[in-house]
């Protein structure tokens, strides 16, 4: 194996140089393992070290269970108590001029992901000039839920400490501190929209970049307590990071399955993400889309954000016993006299997947679209985009699909499987284009406007991407208005 050494704030790491002259560090800690006294602690900075520390293997993963029934990307789970770690990827640890960094945070609804996941290798982003980390963090209970006796959001701190150890480091891999662009999928495109809410992390990216981004609604401490009280009542178990510490790993996720469970019990609390983000008043100002749609968040961070058409259609419906569809959109947020336009207006829809229609929309697009929106009437700079390519594999263009298009990496582990034989390279070199241009030039290419309140300009990601005026205005007035 061809190595390399470079020497970070805490110590020496050995990477490795790969075939086509790129480098990778993999598993580097930016915090300390979160076990004893740590395991429900705000991040703290690692041990420095003074022998080289190797750095060829991804480091342990917060997630232990397979999740590859509710998930197309491969997500290794590699065990350890070391998970707040990060990868760096860079084409040239000293190149002529610092590169472009772009920080990936990965998705998993905020109780599963894996930053090992070979759908997030760096290696086309290098060949383009632009430096990516990607980095591990706190899951569920550990990473979530409000204990009475620890802080709030630790996954959230987490995310923060990886950012700053990019701010202190990123220099020694042949990238710029300066120019960072923070990016994730899913539960990662809502941790970057988390954290253009977050006071503490400004100054730590210049540019965002959000995918399928999903956040907690409700969103306050109300609903935090509220899940705490009923991981108690569910499991006898009480809420503090005393009773929790000495816990394995299997012994507290069977007390998050439990949490996460069906149940009336649960009114109140959000039909998903009960574990995730939440305004806690402190880290968290206010409740996130609050913040970006009516408040200054992130007001002079350009941000790219968009979703695929139809992330979540596959979900099944309730059935002919289940209840009906105007009951489950009123538990989705949609006024009971919208329950009937959003069957006519999803007409084109088979009937059997209205309800994820539904999870889509409610989850991912009028969100996002509501935060397009808000920043465009303040002219802020923002572009908007619809992922519309249907993969052969299940005639949609289903959550997380777009991912390999994004990296360039349709040879890659399960893409065929997610996107069928002969993924079109073209669609895969325009997206990953357009993303090399924001992270490099904070702008995504001259043949994709900014997303304004004249015209609502947004990029149609298909076989033959395009420009198209205003086409989610179904969502925006289902949905928005």
């Amino acid at each position: 194996m061809n190595t390399a050494l470079v020497d970070t704030a805490g110590g020496p790491v050995r990477g490795e140089r790969r075939a086509d002259g790129s480098l990778r560090f993999l598993g580097i800690p930016y915090a300390q393992p979160p076990v004893g006294a740590l395991r429900f602690a705000a991040p703290v900075p690692p041990e420095p070290w003074t022998e080289p520390l190797d750095a060829t293997a991804y480091g342990p993963t917060a997630q232990r269970r397979p999740f590859a029934d509710v998930t197309t990307i491969p997500e290794p789970s590699v065990p350890g108590d070391g998970v707040l770690n990060l990868n760096v990827f860079t084409p040239d640890t000293a190149p002529e001029a610092p590169l472009p960094v772009l920080v990936w945070i990965h998705g998993g609804g905020y109780v599963a992901g894996s930053a090992a996941s070979p759908w997030y290798d760096g290696s086309a982003f290098n060949r383009d000039g632009v430096a990516l980390v990607s980095l591990g963090y706190r899951l569920g209970i550990e990473g979530f839920l409000h204990l009475d006796d620890a802080p709030d959001n630790r996954g959230v701190r987490d995310w923060i400490a990886a950012l700053e150890w990019v701010r202190d480091n990123i220099a020694r891999f042949g990238g710029d501190p300066a120019r960072v662009t923070v990016a994730g999928q899913s539960a990662g495109g809502g941790a970057v929209q988390t954290l253009l809410a977050v006071p503490a992390a400004r100054g730590l990216f210049r540019a965002a970049l959000s995918v399928s981004g999903a956040v907690m609604r409700p969103d306050g401490p109300e609903v935090a307590r509220a899940a705490s009280r009923l991981f108690t009542a569910r499991t006898g178990v009480p809420a503090t990071a005393e009773a929790l510490r000495e816990l394995g790993s299997e012994e507290l996720l069977d007390l998050q399955d439990r949490l996460g469970a069906p149940g009336p019990d649960r009114e109140g609390l959000p039909p998903m993400l009960s574990l995730a983000p939440f305004a806690d008043g402190e880290l968290i100002p206010e409740a996130v889309l609050d913040a970006l749609t009516a408040g200054e968040a992130g007001a002079d961070v350009p941000l790219m954000l968009g979703f695929t058409a139809h992330e979540f259609n596959a979900v099944p419906g309730p059935g002919p016993d289940g209840p009906p569809l105007p009951v489950l959109l009123g538990g989705l947020g949609l006024a009971p006299d919208r329950a009937a336009a959003f069957a006519d207006s999803y007409a084109d829809v088979d009937p059997d997947r209205l309800f994820g229609q539904a999870l889509t929309d409610a989850t991912f697009r009028a969100p996002s679209l509501a935060v397009a929106d808000a920043r465009a009437a303040r002219e802020r700079p923002t572009w908007l985009y619809e992922f519309t390519w249907e993969s052969p594999a299940d005639g949609t263009a289903f959550h997380c699909l777009d991912l390999p298009f994004a990296f360039d990496l349709l040879d890659a582990e399960g893409v065929t499987a997610a996107a069928g034989d002969h993924p079109p390279q073209a669609l895969a070199d325009a997206v990953h284009g357009a993303w090399v241009s924001f992270v490099r030039d904070l702008d995504p290419g001259a043949d994709w406007p900014r997303y304004t309140a004249a015209d609502r300009a947004t990029m149609v990601w298909d076989v033959e991407p395009h420009v198209a005026h205003d086409p989610l205005h179904r969502v925006r007035a289902l949905w928005n208005e």
